[in-house]
């Protein structure tokens, strides 16, 4: 125990100014066969009986705090002092951080919330329905009659129904137009709303898809002309779309309005990605036909509206230059941070 001066050997841990120092102390003291405090503890059993519960309660005490002073002294010595934190790791304000990675909507449901917000502004209620619909408001409502092609199996998602014989089928709506019929049965004229929602028709190409997403629109009153359908046509595309964006009004043929007109938008970029040619069709309107607002209560003779739909993936094509609709369902992570 004449080595083992507790006070000294404490002095000599806090000096150290190196890991490589303080391990020399360390076996100094606890070499396995020639260390201090292992002989220490060696001549504990040596000692006579009286003394030797004294001793080894000072061994033992000095052991402990000897670990701990050299545990502590390692620890500080990893730490970093103020010297090389000045002169490695300085921090440099004017670094730029390095860009992160942000989550977002889809291109669909952003450019959705943009049409609600645009038709929102202009009045328009926004209202949404079932995306199963009976063949009644998909089809005889809109005065699509029976032998109408878009009730070929080729053309409709039908379903099978345990419903009574009584009722009509049940379809995957091919359009929003049902919303129409039942907005028009819970209003009274004059009113203004679009529809938007997914739709489902047996179609497959680069501007097609079995399952994509439309609004559709509708303003009824005493005195709505194709006047006003045109200039809310016309605000809707320079809005969404472009505002100098190349377009034109032509008559068309749908069962639900008369007159009936489409609006065409011309390519943005690169047209000769596209398979329709310099133009894309992206909505049919026209003046509501008298046979559906009779379904749908409202007297013709003293209101009329007109009624428009917009295909939302056909009109993200063009603003951003894509050429394939089916790229908004690949899920692909490079073409969704595009945008």
């Amino acid at each position: 125990m004449n080595d083992l001066n507790l006070q000294e050997w404490l002095s000599k841990i806090q000096q150290c100014s190196s890991s490589e120092e303080v391990n020399n102390v360390e076996k100094q003291l606890f070499h396995k066969e020639h260390g201090i405090i292992t002989i220490a503890m060696a001549a504990v059993s040596a000692a006579p009986k009286e003394e030797k519960k004294q001793i080894a309660t000072t061994v033992n005490a000095a052991k402990q705090q000897l670990t701990e002073a050299i545990a502590v002294k390692i620890s500080e010595l990893k730490r970093p002092s103020n010297e090389y934190l000045l002169t490695h790791e300085a921090l440099n304000v004017s670094t730029a951080l390095p860009s992160s990675l942000h989550g977002h909507l889809h291109l669909i449901p952003e450019f959705i919330a943009n049409v609600e917000e645009v038709f929102g502004r202009m009045g328009f209620d926004t209202f949404y329905g079932p995306e199963i619909e009976t063949e009644e408001m998909n089809f005889d409502m809109l005065n699509i009659p029976g032998t109408h092609a878009a009730r070929d199996g080729h053309d409709t998602f039908w379903i099978e129904s345990n419903a009574p014989t009584a009722d009509k089928g049940y379809v995957l709506r091919t359009h929003t137009s049902p919303c129409q019929i039942r907005y028009m049965r819970e209003k009274t004229p004059p009113f203004r709303a679009i529809f938007p929602g997914k739709v489902y028709r047996k179609d497959a190409d680069a501007t097609h898809s079995p399952m994509f997403h439309q609004f559709e629109g509708l303003m009824v009153g005493e005195d709505i002309t194709l006047a006003n359908m045109k200039a809310v046509m016309m605000t809707a595309i320079r809005e969404l779309i472009s505002p100098n964006g190349e377009f034109r009004f032509r008559t068309g043929y749908f069962p639900f309005v008369e007159p009936g007109l489409e609006v065409d938008m011309r390519w943005q970029g690169d047209e000769s990605a596209s398979r329709e040619g310099k133009w894309l069709e992206i909505v049919g309107c026209g003046m509501v036909h008298p046979n559906v607002l009779a379904n749908a209560g409202i007297d013709s003779t003293k209101y009329q509206g007109f009624a428009f739909g917009f295909g939302i993936e056909r009109m993200i094509m063009i603003k951003h230059h894509i050429p394939d609709l089916r790229s908004f369902y690949d899920g692909t992570v490079e073409f969704l941070t595009q945008f």
